[in-house]
Parts: C-alpha cells; structure tokens; sequence
C-alpha cells in the first residue's frame, strides 16, 4: 500500500473518522469535469452529455455501495444537509395528524438540531430516546415512546466516537409497524460496514463524501422510491425536485469513484482495520494493565474506531503531549471550559473518564507501524503524566507533614 500523498508520516494520522484524505483515485476521476467537462448536465448540447453521463454513473455507484436503487439517490453539499432533507423533508410533507419525530440522545448535532428546529418553529413533538452504558438503543424504548402520530424515527447507524453500531434492522421493523418512516445516518458506518436497505428495512440513508475518501462538501441522501419529501431547496428540479440547484459533477464523480473504490475493498478492509484497531488496543492494555477503559460496544462497533480513556490522565493533556500523533478528544472547550462529550454524557460516564476520552480512527493508509508507534507515544506520556502526578503529591505530602511539625512546635 503506497503511501498517501498528504500523509508525509508525522503526525500519525489517527482521525479518519473526522475527515478521511482524498484517494488519489478519487481526485483522478474527477479532474476532466473540473478541466474541460465543463457542460450543465441539464443542458440539450453535445457539452453537455458527458457530465450528464458522469452523474448518472455516480448516483449508479453510490447506490451500489448500499444496496439501493439509484433513483433513490440525491445529492447533497453535506451529511448536514442530507440529515436535514431527511427529517423536515419528511415531517412537513407528513399528514398533519403525525406531529411526532423520534430520535436518539447520541445522534449527530445535525439530527437533534433540525428535531429541535421542527420543534421550535413548527410546534412537533421530539422524544430523544436514551442509550445504555455501550451507547445502544434499547428497542423496547422505542416501542414505548412511538405512536400513531410519529412520523419519523431517525436514528444512527453507527456513532462518530465511540463506532458504536445501533440494531436499525429491529428498530427500523418497530418503525414501520406503526407506520412511521426511518431515517438512519450511515455518514460513519459508509464504506467500512456492509449496508443494505433492503436488509436493514431503512427508507433514508445519509451518506458523507469526507468520511470515504472523497472531498469535503458533498454526500448524498438515499430515498426509498415512492417517499414523499418536501424539498430543502427549491428551484429548478434537479435532483427530483428535492435540491435545486445545477449539479456539482466533478464532486458527485468523486463520491461515486469513492463509492466504489469502498465497495471494492469492503472485506479486506473490514478485516485489515478490525486487526489493527485490536493489535492497538492490546498494546495499550498491555503497556498500561488496568488503566485502559473501553467507550462504546466490544463487538458491536466499527472496525476502525477505537475510543478509549487512561485513568489519571485528562485526553486533551494527552493529546497535548504526543504531537507527532493526530486524534481527537472527546470533550470540547467553550469560554475556557472543557466539557465532557455528549455522546459519553449519555452513555452515562462519569465526568473524569470522559474528561479523559480520546478517539483514535484508523483508515486506508493507516499501517501496523503506525499503530504500534501510537500505542508507545500514548503509553509513553501517560506513564510520564502518572509520575508528574506521583511526584505532586508526594511533594504536597511532605508540605503538609512540615506544617503540622511546626504548628505541634
């Protein structure tokens, strides 16, 4: 495997599931529509019939890659905007008596904002359901919570920090009993997990160009036949009336190469991804015995994601330490306060060890080097960081023991 040209090998590119680089593949297929295949696809001239067939190629191969028809497939400029034509698409154009939409606690910002927005500025109901200690939705909530009025259920398919994979095969069978459509988000799960519609039973599927080795700002939303959307953007009709606006070709040729190039290697690198990720987290365990805890499901989760948290150390010191390695935390800072993930929040972790989460993502260029020099850089800097501890309080002890002394002289 050659190496990526943006990769030079320091940091370590650990963060594949922030934004993933573009395959050189990718960039190839889509130069002649950036260079000379300039045409409107809409148009009725000869300049027109090449980037016209590049699209439909691409709708073609991103279908491929779940399962779906490609009819089904919209583009989009991002997962964002797919999530949203997804849920207010289906909400405002449901029958006014279904006034209801069901989500879960650790979705994607893009989902609780726009349940909320519908709640704000349309007056629909939103449950968020809760998830358990691995981050899963328990069916039997969902049972409960839905009804007669629910429209949508949108829940995700696997999350961003922790690859936890949700059961959308039972929830999406609930959903449809009731009568409700579902949503699933897939932005993660997109080229590293099999997908299939049909099998999963889903009528809107999310996927992100970014997190496959395509570029930033565009995705696509899949759409079961037969569905009624009201549009995100209205306009000329492109994308079957639901985003209007003259397609992006050379971004739409990208994903579908991405698509594909995903689903040509889907197995071997299910496979590949799985090995390292677990060869990581054994060296971890191994280096530092009893200090490593696991953030998310053992099994049920991605091949790539590995979310983890080391007793004693806060993850952005340790980030901080180790900068020849790019990860991500799983805490944000606001106003100079560090808060702890939401999605490690709701699985119901205590402040310190989501405090100290760190995600590491592992991709197409990620190699066992890479993985084994992560695992020495991390133990490395938190055993230094335990010591540094040990000697503050050890220092503290002795302050304390010399104050008493004097205060008993």
């Amino acid at each position: 495997m050659s190496t990526h040209p943006g990769l030079d090998g320091e940091p370590i590119y650990l963060d594949y599931n922030a934004t993933t680089p573009i395959d050189p593949a990718v960039v190839t297929a889509m130069r002649p529509y950036l260079a000379t295949g300039f045409g409107n696809p809409s148009s009725a001239h000869r300049y027109a019939t090449a980037p016209a067939a590049a699209l439909a190629t691409a709708r073609t191969q991103v279908a491929a890659l779940i399962g779906a028809d490609p009819t089904g497939i919209v583009f989009t400029g991002s997962g964002s905007e797919a999530d949203n034509l997804a849920i207010r698409g289906t909400v405002l154009a449901a029958p006014d008596h279904r006034r209801h939409v069901i989500t879960q606690a650790t979705e994607h910002p893009a989902v609780l904002a726009t349940c909320q927005a519908l709640h704000r500025l349309h007056g629909i109901k939103v449950t968020v359901l809760p998830v358990d200690a691995h981050g899963l939705v328990d069916p039997a909530d969902l049972h409960a919570a839905i009804t007669p009025r629910t429209a949508l259920v949108s829940i995700m398919l696997a999350n961003n920090e922790t690859g936890t994979i949700q059961p959308i095969a039972e929830l999406a069978a609930i959903a449809h009993t009731h009568g409700a459509v579902i949503h699933t988000d897939a932005a993660q799960a997109a080229g590293k997990i099999p997908i299939d519609v049909d099998a999963l039973g889903v009528d809107l599927v999310t996927l992100v160009g970014h997190k496959m080795y395509a570029p930033k700002g565009i995705a696509a939303l899949y759409r079961r036949p037969g569905l009624t959307l009201e549009p995100i953007i209205y306009g000329g009709g492109q994308e079957h009336g639901l985003r209007a606006g003259t397609e992006n070709v050379p971004y739409a040729v990208a994903l579908g190469t991405a698509a594909n190039l995903s689903r040509a290697n889907l197995d071997s690198e299910l496979s590949r991804l799985t090995e390292l990720r677990d060869r990581l987290h054994q060296a971890l365990n191994t280096a530092l015995p009893d200090r490593i805890h696991l953030h998310g499901h053992a099994d049920q989760r991605l091949p790539n994601t590995l979310n983890i948290s080391i007793t004693g150390v806060p993850g952005t010191e340790l980030l901080a330490a180790v900068p020849q390695l790019a990860a991500s935390t799983g805490s944000a800072c606001h106003s100079g306060i560090t808060e702890p993930s939401p999605v490690l929040t709701a699985m119901s972790l205590d402040r310190d060890r989501a405090l100290g989460a760190i995600r590491l993502s592992l991709g197409r260029w990620t190699t066992t080097a890479d993985v084994d020099q992560a695992a020495n850089l991390l133990a490395t800097a938190a055993r230094r960081r335990h010591s540094d501890a040990e000697r503050e309080r050890l220092c503290a002890a002795v302050e304390s023991a010399g104050e008493d002394s004097d205060l008993r002289g």
